[in-house]
């Protein structure tokens, strides 16, 4: 049973700010002129890995050092955030790390977890086969398996809510990116943990959007294809887990085309000067798409990561958006 309560979540976010200091959240000008609403951004492009992740892997590992002090080594596949967050926690514990990614991975995120200490290796043209051979080396090599999502990494992320709810009081609503759903879990655990009222939307790529579909059903259901670059939500099959606890306390989903999604990255860029990777700019794209809703409002997005593979991000600073064909991308 998981604790979420505002102890444990202050306990959490103590430790992971002896590690990773709290990121700002700025109300900028341009973009409450653009969006006709009192729009705050919640900078987890700020932390050390550049995404949001880092939060969690610090209370994951902290378990993991608790529950399993036999554990050496730990394993897990990524496209480059959650890897990214897993090395750097793991590292400082004196964990040794592996990690799988697909060939074609984004080369700066590939070094970036090199840098952080991670024995990379590359396999299969795909997530779901980078995660198999996970799998396999984990049974092999005697290496613990991280998963995408845990109890322990939502405790962690909750760690950025609570630092705006903190900051921004009376928020109306709060736009989330939805991967595997720590990140939403994470921000309505602070909410309710303090009690408050805010409405928290979950964000999907309208390309990959078995999370928004799952959440309106009340069942778990599948995206064939993960056709978008914004890879950080590109989940065609959202974990069980996650939907359990954001299904009956998630207000709504919204789904966000790349085109949507490339005119927020500019948007930040523009009135900002940060550059969001594609993920990190959905929640951005969903406000701007419900600007009527939200008109006059209070609201904050999480721009959860700035880590974009730099050809997509020339490409679209020159105004196009990246396409993402069958040989690219499959189900994460």
């Amino acid at each position: 049973m998981n604790d979420f309560s505002l102890s444990s979540l202050r306990a959490a976010a103590d430790m992971v700010h002896a590690q990773v200091p709290p990121t700002p959240q700025y109300a900028w000008p341009l973009l409450g002129q653009r969006s006709g609403c009192d729009l705050w951004v919640k900078h987890e492009n700020h932390t050390p890995t550049g995404a949001f992740k880092a939060r969690g892997a610090i209370t994951y590992i902290d378990w993991l050092r608790r529950t399993h002090p036999e554990v050496k080594g730990i394993i897990t596949a990524t496209r480059g955030n959650h890897g990214q967050a897993q090395v750097r926690a793991a590292t400082a514990a004196g964990i040794a790390a592996t990690i799988v990614v697909p060939h074609g991975n984004a080369l700066e995120k590939n070094a970036a977890m090199r840098a952080f200490g991670a024995t990379l290796i590359e396999h299969g043209h795909d997530f779901d086969s980078a995660k198999a051979e996970a799998i396999r080396l984990s049974a092999e090599q005697g290496l613990f398996m991280v998963p995408a999502y845990h109890d322990e990494l939502v405790r962690g992320v909750a760690s950025y809510g609570l630092e705006l709810f903190d900051a921004v009081p009376d928020l109306d609503t709060v736009y989330v990116p939805v991967g595997c759903g720590s990140g939403l879990c994470g921000t309505i655990a602070a909410r309710d943990a303090l009690g408050l009222k805010t409405k928290v939307v979950g964000v999907v790529s309208a390309h990959v959007d078995a999370a928004k579909r799952s959440f309106e059903a009340g069942r778990l259901l599948s995206s064939p294809t993960a056709y978008t670059f914004a890879d950080g939500v590109a989940v065609c099959t959202p974990v069980q887990a996650a939907l359990d606890y954001f299904g009956p306390r998630a207000d709504r989903f919204v789904g966000v085309t790349d085109d949507e999604v490339a005119q927020a990255i500019r948007i930040y860029w523009q009135d900002t000067h940060n550059l969001a990777e594609g993920a990190g700019a959905v929640a951005l794209a969903a406000a701007l798409q419900e600007k009527d809703r939200m008109r006059g409002k209070k609201v904050a997005v999480i721009l959860s990561g700035g880590n974009g593979d730099m050809s997509q991000m020339a490409e679209i600073l020159r105004g196009a958006t990246p396409q993402v064909t069958m040989d690219m991308r499959k189900a994460i």
